[in-house]
This record gives C-alpha cells, structure tokens and sequence, in this order.
C-alpha cells in the first residue's frame, strides 16, 4: 500500500515560513516525479511545485522565488520551503505522485492545513 504523509502546516503570520514534509511509503520515489500543490476553500486545486527525479523543479507562477521544493530518495521524502508567505498561500497542501504512462497509479496524501494570518 502506497502512502503520503504530510506534515509541518499550522499557522503562521505573514511573512514567516513553513517547511512542510512528505513521507512516501510502499513505493520509493527514486525514479518518480513528484508534486505539490494547493487547494485554497472554494478553488481548484493548484500546482504549487514539481519536483522532477533530476534537474531543477518547476514552480508555479504565484509562489516562484519564496517557495523552494527538494527531495532527499534516502529518506523517501520530499520537502516544500515557503518563504515570505503571504494569505493567499492559505490553503491544503498536497503531496502527490502522478500516473506514469506505464499504467501505474496516482498517488495523493491526506493534505496539511497552511494558514497565514495578515
């Protein structure tokens, strides 16, 4: 049984930062992209950063330049640093592991809750 486990939201005031983590068991993710992102109440669900097995990670355009994503495969998990955050970051952060074009499943965590106080 594949699992996502976020941890590390709470409540922060503006401007302050969050390191949030995600702990993948049941599969390793060595050879897997994975993702961030967002959902704020009442909106669609947002990519907030994809974290390729090699090379630089992707950002979306609201968060580029505060937040910063990496992965450590020993540990099988990844991390997502928010930096100078501000209400609109407001929202549940997800973990995710896309499908591959092999067949394989998606995988999502249960999500942390983010809230910047102004």
């Amino acid at each position: 049984q594949v699992t996502l486990v976020e941890s590390g939201g709470g409540v922060v005031q503006a401007g302050g930062s969050l390191r949030l983590s995600c702990v993948v068991s049941g599969i390793t993710i060595t050879d897997n992209l994975m993702g961030w992102f967002r959902q704020a109440p009442g909106k669609g669900r947002e990519m907030v950063a994809s974290v390729p097995s090699s090379g630089p990670p992707k950002y979306g355009d609201r968060v580029r330049g505060r937040f910063t994503s990496s992965r450590d495969n020993a540990k099988n998990t990844v991390y997502l640093q928010m930096n100078s955050l501000k209400s609109e970051d407001t929202a549940v952060y997800y973990c995710h592991i896309p499908a591959k074009n092999d067949g394989s499943s998606a995988y999502w965590g249960q999500g942390t809750q983010v809230t910047v106080s102004s």
